[in-house]
């Protein structure tokens, strides 16, 4: 149907006038720009988690199952906006006008909370141009390498995405050689399985000495350690290796603030929208839409940031503007002590945890028990019902509840890894310790993710974990997969 002159027209000014009550009510986004394209634009874009991202199978995969979705009713995605500065946005071209100004008001709420969040303070802010790059130097490599051998590195590779260190930088990795100059100038004599990284010169091998531990502590960034010390990798792929860890810090904050995010979003296109002049009609289909968008999930078994997220903040400004029972649940500083609470604060107390807090933190301190109540959380468990494996509700005390939502977001669900010693058995082999916290893994998955490392690093490969209660060694040779206790 496209979008016709007349009807840009009429955008472009509404959001200007939005981006002005924006400010007046006290956000202070980012510049943003406004892009109207077709849906599958939309959904292309939600797929690849960032424009002109290297291709892959996997994100192909992503774009038919949102657009089937789609298609079938059953999802829709008004908008995709990018933490750059300035803010890029993408609007769909067939939505009503009074969607794009439900959608500029929400997209006007994120860009603040990118510019605001202490998470996103170290974003590359450019990191559209930089995911451009990165696809171009990956398509360099298909050309020269295969299309094959390089999709199937980025498969392995893509295994392990998460396993960096999330409180590490973003670090530019040194040529080999610039890591041996580094080791002669520090007098540090280098005897190991890793002789043939440091002794580039081709002269004799200092004198034997006791090889220093690698890594000399454990180490939680299993990608870095493998752009590091992977002494079967090529430089490109050490390049792809850094490529995906370079992203993956890109999507970080966004991973650490999820229902923050979309509940801040939501609380300010519900204001933005009530102080502009709708008609009737206009607000009708605001409220009807703005009801979607923050309905409780469909699936018992997850939750929708944008309700949660938007309902806390909301019980936030209620008590601390003093509205309604405000005996429940005082504020508590960071070990859990009553702090006075000061009334008519509500919306400073916002933009403070805005600022300050991940969703680890906001749902800890601000999930209360009437929220739990209310959003109608509990936890589940599998158990047989009639014969059959059922979800039934497990816990219903709101504390439990809570922790159990907030245990899950610990490292985003991710076991973590470290990386104990890099050359285990004096052998060059790689031991890894999952640190336990009550959840065992998956033996079948991990059975696949260690063949993967093997890929990566060339030789056996041993996780340490604990299944029943006792210390397990989980163990890939290169042929054979094993289990036994430690």
């Amino acid at each position: 149907m496209g979008f016709s002159a007349a009807e840009r027209e009429e955008l472009e000014r509404w959001i200007d006038i939005i981006w002005e009550k924006a400010h007046e009510l006290g956000l202070d986004p980012y510049p943003t720009h406004f892009e109207v394209v077709p849906q599958h634009i939309i959904y292309e874009l939600g797929a690849y988690g960032l424009p002109a991202r290297f291709s892959h199978w996997t994100f192909g995969r992503d774009y038919h199952r949102q657009k089937t979705s789609y298609e079938y009713g059953m999802s829709k995605i008004y908008e995709i906006v990018f933490n750059t500065d300035p803010t890029q946005a993408f609007l769909v071209e067939d939505n009503s006008m009074l969607s794009h100004k439900f959608v500029v008001a929400h997209v006007l709420g994120h860009s603040d909370f990118f510019k605001r969040n202490t998470y996103f303070g170290h974003t590359d802010r450019r990191m559209i141009e930089q995911s451009r790059l990165h696809a171009e130097r990956i398509s360099e490599y298909q050309d020269e390498f295969g299309w094959r051998e390089v999709e199937d590195f980025i498969d392995t590779v893509m295994t392990i995405e998460e396993h960096f260190d999330p409180s590490a930088a973003v670090f530019r990795r040194k040529s080999p050689e610039q890591y041996a100059i580094d080791r002669q100038r520090s007098g540090e004599p280098r005897t190991s399985s890793y002789d043939d990284i440091w002794n580039l010169s081709g002269s004799a091998p200092p004198p034997k000495a006791r090889p220093r531990k690698i890594p000399e502590e454990p180490e939680k960034d299993l990608l870095r350690f493998l752009i590091e010390y992977g002494r079967e990798l090529t430089e490109w792929q050490r390049d792809i290796i850094e490529i995906v860890r370079e992203e993956m810090f890109y999507f970080l904050p966004q991973m650490r603030t999820k229902i923050m995010n979309e509940g801040w979003a939501s609380f300010w296109h519900e204001r933005i929208l009530e102080s502009l002049d709708l008609t009737s009609e206009e607000h009708w289909e605001f409220r009807k839409l703005h009801s979607s968008v923050l309905s409780p999930s469909g699936s018992r078994m997850q939750i929708n940031p944008y309700y949660v997220g938007f309902q806390i903040l909301k019980d936030i400004k209620r008590r601390w503007d003093g509205e309604g029972d405000v005996r429940d649940v005082p504020e508590e500083d960071w070990m859990g002590r009553p702090m006075d609470r000061p009334v008519g604060q509500g919306l400073n107390k916002l933009f403070e945890i805005i600022e300050e807090d991940n969703d680890v933190t906001f749902l800890r301190r601000y999930l209360t028990e009437e929220l739990v109540k209310k959003l109608d959380l509990y936890t589940y468990k599998r158990e047989e019902v009639n014969g059959e494996e059922a979800w039934v509700v497990q816990d219903t005390d709101w504390r439990r509840v809570r922790d159990t939502i907030v245990d899950g977001m610990t490292n985003f669900g991710v076991p973590i890894i470290y990386v104990d010693d890099g050359d285990y058995q004096r052998r060059g082999e790689l031991y890894l310790r999952h640190a336990f916290d009550g959840k065992q893994l998956d033996t079948k998955y991990t059975d696949k993710v260690l063949r993967n490392i093997y890929k990566l690093w060339g030789r056996p490969v041993t996780l340490e974990t604990v299944i029943d209660g006792s210390k397990n060694l989980l163990s890939f040779d290169g042929s054979e997969f094993t289990q036994k206790s430690g």
